[in-house]
């Protein structure tokens, strides 16, 4: 299941996160990658050990950790720390699947759940897309500032070049108390109906 989700973040807090983002330190996003993506993949991420980034960092993640459609959805049991990156003029990410395990020592964990949150809006760079690589064929995404995309790790996607301004997001991966995704889209299924009938009066 592909889930878009939107207003993780209001406009005050994507203003103040783009702000401080342009003033942090990027390194090369190769750095981080595992063996087969690092050969595709052309971007930079941002520089941790920094105390106000690492507060944005953990701000970000509790507002989507509270968003009830992303609890639904990932059922959460842990969550990598968030990695902000950029992509500019050129910049992209061929076709790649997450590392099914990330992290090292007791810190390690299952990578069931991929998701990105969006701090620009699509107008303002070209290019950029999130696209998807399944048996539905590919699907193509670029969502308003302050939404965010889940995906199964498991998934093939890339990055489309950027050829105008600034690719900004925060992005991290979730182990899910419930490994099997098509298990994780049944529950969300029979979650979201219950919820529809409890609006309409109904007891579910």
């Amino acid at each position: 299941m592909i889930l878009n989700i939107g207003n993780i973040l209001s406009q005050e807090q994507l203003i103040r996160i783009r702000s401080a983002v342009d003033q942090a330190s990027f390194a090369d996003g190769r750095k981080t990658a595992g063996w087969h993506a690092r050969l595709v993949k052309q971007n930079e991420q941002m520089i941790t050990g920094d105390t106000t980034m690492d507060a944005l960092r953990q701000e970000v993640l509790e507002h989507l950790q509270n968003h009830p459609v992303f609890q639904m959805a990932v059922r959460p049991h842990r969550i990598t720390p968030l990695v902000f990156s950029r992509y500019r003029d050129g910049m992209t990410y061929g076709n790649h699947v997450d590392d099914p395990i990330m992290g090292q020592g007791p810190g390690r964990l299952r990578t069931d759940v991929s998701f990105t949150v969006f701090l620009d809006d699509p107008e303002d760079y070209d290019g950029g897309e999130l696209v998807t690589d399944t048996t539905a064929d590919e699907q193509t995404y670029k969502l308003p500032a302050g939404a965010a995309i889940v995906y199964p790790s498991s998934t093939l996607h890339r990055v489309e070049p950027v050829t105008r301004g600034e690719r900004r997001v925060a992005i991290g991966w979730a182990q899910s108390t419930i490994r099997d995704p098509a298990q994780r889209e049944v529950l969300f299924d029979l979650d979201t109906a219950r919820r529809q009938l409890s609006k309409a009066g109904k007891n579910p």
